[in-house]
């Protein structure tokens, strides 16, 4: 499994960024009288920390090898193997969620937004963090490693696909929030590098991408590196940064509810 290969490294450059876990606090309207999940919750980073503010959390996760990491660092928390297609819980388990950046590994939106829908509450807040292919293919990456990004795009979920799995689910899309890479980001995920081209020359940042991992070939990768080390050498590289600039935020914010099938929707 991909991510039992990566769990061994995987918390050197992954780890929660301050901003997002706040904002994922805000937006499940987080309640320490609540039980909350985090889906693919790989070594715990963000669940540790939610926890850490007074809420209670469970982390679950199919790499037996990220859930062993998790468990390192925090015996308070309950971290069980499970995916989104198959959660070990009993029905209306969790008062809400989350899905940080591993939507993209869901086997089946709709048998995932099936499952999710069974294990929360009616009412429930789940918030997925994640990009979608038009975001995509906006990142400057793409210049210098097209095919691992052609890749990447083609797993990524589009917006309309997830909206129409989670409404027939029972969910509702009650809005989205832009988000774009800030200074100081200190989860190193894909695009983390957008302002700092050179954390691509890291072996462990692209260690900890499962773009990196798994989509892409050495070549290609040592030959984007060369040729983006040389631009930036040159000054090229604000020329290729530019032509890639736009107003679709790098990643996003998707809010769903569980509502009533027959319940009208208002935001």
């Amino acid at each position: 499994m991909l991510y039992d290969e990566m769990g061994s490294t995987y918390n050197r450059t992954r780890k929660a960024d301050p901003y997002l876990t706040n904002r994922l606090f805000d937006l499940i309207a987080a309640n320490k009288n609540y039980l909350y999940l985090d889906i693919g919750c790989g070594t715990g980073n963000y669940t540790i920390q939610l926890a850490n503010r007074g809420i209670e959390i469970w982390g679950i996760d199919p790499s037996e090898e990220m859930l062993g990491k998790a468990k390192e660092k925090s015996s308070s928390v309950n971290w069980l193997i499970g995916s989104a297609e198959r959660i070990p819980v009993s029905d209306h388990f969790f008062s809400g969620g989350m899905a940080i950046l591993t939507i993209h590994h869901w086997t089946s939106l709709e048998n995932s937004f099936l499952e999710l829908f069974r294990v929360f509450k009616p009412g429930s807040r789940f918030i997925i963090f994640t990009s979608t292919p038009d975001q995509m293919r906006g990142y400057w990456l793409n210049h210098y490693f097209p095919e691992m990004m052609a890749e990447s795009i083609k797993k990524m979920p589009a917006l309309n696909d997830i909206e129409k799995a989670a409404k027939n689910a029972g969910f509702e899309i009650y809005g989205t929030e832009k988000y774009s890479i800030q200074t100081g980001l200190q989860d190193q995920f894909l695009y983390a590098g957008k302002l700092k081209p050179t954390l691509y020359f890291d072996e462990h940042i692209r260690n900890g991408i499962s773009s990196f991992t798994a989509l892409s070939n050495k070549i290609e990768v040592k030959e984007g590196l060369e040729k983006l080390k040389s631009d930036i050498l040159t000054k090229g590289f604000e020329i290729v940064k530019s032509k890639y600039e736009n107003n679709l935020g790098d990643y996003l914010f998707i809010m769903l509810e569980k509502r009533c099938k027959t319940e009208s929707f208002s935001s």
